[in-house]
Parts: structure tokens; C-alpha cells; sequence
């Protein structure tokens, strides 16, 4: 799933204009401190801790509301329509995109850099050939449709699904627990998606997610996505968990937080999503920023995005500056904090590109003093998405 605005940065939101998701009441219910989050009302975590939540949804199956995030759908004549129309606004390939397939890319401005990232999916259904399901970030989604509307053809619109609520279920055992109230989802692969019963109700189901483990993205309409809830939440596998272990569990998943380790400055190549553009993209452009991609592409970046592991326990958080152990600035700290699961601090950030190989010495300066780390290969744990 695309990425989300960090909780750091929520920010105060006036009352008065603060919403709530389908599951808000349920959330209080089970005791969770909520915050303002991007405009939203959202858990931050509940009674057990983050701690908890992000060790349970790594060994059994975490449940997440993210009713919050942007759902739309580009509707066009046929499906080589609608996907060209969306490829002039981003660098995947859509008009080869399968049905029943999902795609990650970025929604690019005209100098290359990311305006926001998303999830594009096509759906299964041969009646529904020329509509496109993208889901952005909730602190971006009025920019983003605002911005997309403005530059598609007469023939191609889009539809705002605001009448639907998104929860997302990961874990080893989520597979178990959907597949307990809806059977179809076992037969599912990484990056599919199909419409389907759960619990009884039409919803529409993709096997994705933003943890690093196998999970589902299971969008239903908001007045119903709450049975939905309910149902999995009486298996005992299944716990409720915050956007606190969210953003631990996406940092250990060396997984990209839009407006911190990416941003409209950063092009994808930079940011190490090269994977995300395919060959025929890369080769013929078409895009906002290709000249950009394509020439970093072929002459390589002066920065990249890495993975760090810092020495000791002490973590080393967003801005902190990278340098040399001869204390030269390369570099900067985009996203960090503790990892459960590894067990020690974790980090990203940008260096210059001569220092970025793997098992480069570095320092971060964390209140003005050196710490050591080292560059490391992402993810730094292992992801368990069902291939």
C-alpha cells in the first residue's frame, strides 16, 4: 500500500474540522489514544503498546484501519484508455498491467520529482474493463485528485470512492483468518486483487499491504466495513493495532514514508524505486520527469536512498546529518527510530553515492556527537509476502 504522512508530523487539527473514519467509535471502544492524523482522528495504539501491537502483527495477524487513505477510480471507454491516460501522469506501465493485478508507482511532477506515491489496480471483471482503483496517501488525496483530474482526457474521469472504508490485515496468520470468512483469498498471489464475500459482504480484496508481511487491503462500503472488522476481530489471531507499530513495522520493511523519504525534490531513481518502472516505460518516457529518470537511468544519480544500522541501542531519527569518519556532510537521515524485531536502531536516508554500498562505515550526528553505522541492504527484516 502507498504510503502515509508520518504520525510525528500529524500536527494539531483544529477540532472543528478533524474527521473520523467508519471504525472511529470502534477504536474507542477498545481504548486506543487517538491523535489528529492528516485531518483524521486516528489510533495512535491501544492499551498493550506499540511494542506489542508491532510483535503481534509480526507473529500473527494484525488488523489496521486506513479508512483514511484515498480510494478513487478512473473510469474510461476501455482499459488501453484509462491506462494511457494514468501513464501520462506516472512511470509504470498500466496498459500491460493485467487483470486482477496491482502496481506501486509515484505520481510525478514535470521536473521528475514525487508528488505522492499510490497503488493502482485493474479489476478481474471483464465488465469493468475500463476503470482503474488507485488508493493515495490521506494527507496528499485532495492534492491528488485535484492534480490528476486536471490532466485527464474528456473520455476519462474520476470518481471519488468516499463512500467506501479500507483495513488492512497482516501477518503470518492473516491468510488464516480471511481465508476463515472469505475462502477465496487463500488462492490469492502477492499484488492480485479480486471482488469477493467477506463475512457475507461485497468488498474488494488485494494482497498488499505496507508491513513487510503476507496481508490483504480489504475495501468494502464504510457502513459495512465495520461488520467486517468485527468479524475478524473474534479470531484470536487477529488484534487491532495503531499507526505507531504501522510506522515501525514499514521502517524495518525498508518501505518509503511520502513527505520524508520521498518528496517532490526526489525522483524514483533516487529513491531506489527504480524496480517500479518497467523496461517499456524506461525506454520510451512519456511521463512528467522522464527526461530526468531517463538520463539518471543511464548516467547514474549523485544520491541514493540507503538502509543504516547505527552501533548500540540509541536510534537516530529524522534530519540528522550523515558524514564520514572524516566528518565530511553526505548525507541526511529521512526516517528513524528502534526496530522490535531486529532489535536495535534502523534508519534511511540519503547519501552521496560514492558512500552508499553496502558495509560503508558512516557516522550519524546525534546531538552533535558521531554515531557509528553502517550501510545496510533493505529490507532489515526479512519480508514474509507470499510469492
Amino acid at each position: 500500500m502507498a504510503a502515509d504522512a508520518d504520525i510525528a508530523d500529524a500536527g494539531a487539527v483544529p477540532e472543528a474540522i478533524v474527521l473520523k473514519t467508519p471504525l472511529h467509535a470502534r477504536h474507542v471502544a477498545l481504548g486506543a489514544r487517538m491523535v489528529p492524523f492528516a485531518g483524521y482522528d486516528m489510533p495512535v495504539q491501544y492499551p498493550t503498546g506499540i511494542l506489542t501491537e508491532h510483535n503481534w502483527t509480526r507473529e500473527k495477524a494484525g488488523l489496521f484501519d486506513v479508512s483514511h487513505m484515498g480510494q478513487c477510480f478512473l473510469v474510461g471507454p476501455d482499459h488501453e484508455t484509462t491506462a494511457r491516460a494514468l501513464e501520462a501522469l506516472i512511470p509504470a506501465d498500466i496498459v500491460n498491467l493485467a487483470p486482477g493485478k496491482q502496481r506501486y508507482s509515484q505520481l510525478l511532477n514535470e521536473e521528475g520529482g514525487m508528488l505522492d506515491d499510490l497503488m493502482v489496480t485493474r479489476s478481474i471483471d471483464p465488465d469493468e474493463d475500463g476503470a482503474l482503483y488507485l488508493v493515495v496517501n490521506a494527507a496528499c488525496k485532495t492534492d491528488d485528485y485535484a492534480h490528476i483530474e486536471a490532466r485527464l482526457p474528456a473520455n476519462v474521469k474520476l470518481i471519488k470512492a468516499e463512500h467506501r472504508g479500507l483495513i488492512a490485515l497482516q501477518g503470518p496468520a492473516a491468510q488464516t483468518a480471511l481465508a476463515a470468512i472469505a475462502p477465496e483469498a487463500a488462492e490469492m498471489g502477492f499484488m492480485t486483487s479480486r471482488t469477493m464475500k467477506v463475512a457475507g459482504i461485497k468488498a474488494n480484496v488485494s494482497r498488499s499491504g505496507y508491513t513487510g508481511e503476507d496481508g490483504y487491503e480489504i475495501s468494502a462500503d464504510a457502513k459495512r466495513i465495520g461488520e467486517i472488522w468485527d468479524t475478524l476481530l473474534l479470531d484470536a489471531p487477529v488484534k487491532p493495532i495503531g499507526l505507531g507499530a504501522r510506522d515501525s513495522l514499514r521502517l524495518e520493511a525498508g518501505l518509503c514514508l511520502y513527505g520524508h523519504d520521498i518528496d517532490t525534490t526526489t525522483s524514483p531513481v533516487e529513491a531506489a524505486l527504480t524496480w517500479s518502472i518497467q523496461k517499456r516505460r524506461r525506454e520510451e518516457g512519456g511521463f512528467p520527469g522522464a527526461a530526468r529518470v531517463q538520463r539518471e537511468l543511464a548516467e547514474g544519480v549523485s544520491r541514493v536512498r540507503v538502509g543504516l544500522l547505527p552501533e548500540g541501542r540509541a536510534p537516530a531519527r529524522e534530519g540528522t546529518e550523515i558524514a564520514t569518519p572524516e566528518g565530511e556532510i553526505v548525507g541526511k537521515v529521512t526516517s528513524g527510530g528502534f526496530g522490535p524485531t531486529l532489535n536495535g536502531p534502523c534508519a534511511m536516508g540519503y547519501v552521496a553515492k560514492a558512500h552508499s554500498a553496502p558495509g560503508t562505515r558512516l557516522d550519524l550526528i546525534v546531538r552533535g556527537k558521531p554515531l557509528p553505522a553502517v550501510v545496510a541492504a533493505m529490507p532489515f527484516v526479512p519480508n514474509g509476502y507470499k510469492r
